[in-house]
């Protein structure tokens, strides 16, 4: 019978990208078809997300309204398709994807912090990590087609692209 390290060091292989800490998946959503409390058919819940979204809403804040307001936790389990999905079949998706969006304003903000704080040394490897992120997530968007191949990003046309 192996011991209980042996058996941790198989839960816990995988690491977080930059950091010591040995990452552990996060909460997992149950398995199973559309919640019994559900009022909303599959039209009316992709009307909503539709609506929601000319509203100028991003698909995690959609997500978080869909949830908070209109009692539904998975839009996936219900109507089969992300809500990302929805919104490119609206062709109601922006130029650049929202995670790199945010990564991008995190930037910004750190360089706007280092304009004041020259000597903030760990905000400086923050910048250099999210700098990283940034480079990594557009060459998955490039080789995936979600951007295009000409397509560049630097720190000075970063608050262009943001707007």
């Amino acid at each position: 019978m192996p011991g209980i390290k042996t058996i941790s060091r198989y839960f816990y292989k995988m690491a977080r990208m930059h950091s010591r800490a040995k990452g552990k998946a996060g909460s997992k959503k149950p398995y199973g078809k559309k919640p019994t409390w559900i009022q909303h058919d599959k039209k009316e819940i992709e009307l909503l997300i539709v609506k929601l979204a000319k509203a100028g809403n991003s698909t995690s804040r959609i997500g978080i309204i869909l949830r908070d307001s209109y009692g539904i936790p998975d839009v996936k389990s219900i109507v089969g398709k992300k809500i990302t999905e929805l919104l490119e079949e609206n062709k109601l998706t922006s130029q650049i994807p929202e995670d790199l969006v945010f990564l991008i304003r995190k930037e910004i903000k750190v360089m706007k912090h280092l304009e004041n704080n020259k000597k903030d040394m760990p905000s400086k490897r923050g910048l250099q990590l999210t700098e990283s992120k940034i480079k990594r997530l557009v060459k998955y968007y490039k080789r995936v087609g979600k951007l295009p191949q000409d397509w560049r990003y630097s720190k000075e046309s970063a608050q262009l692209i943001i707007g």
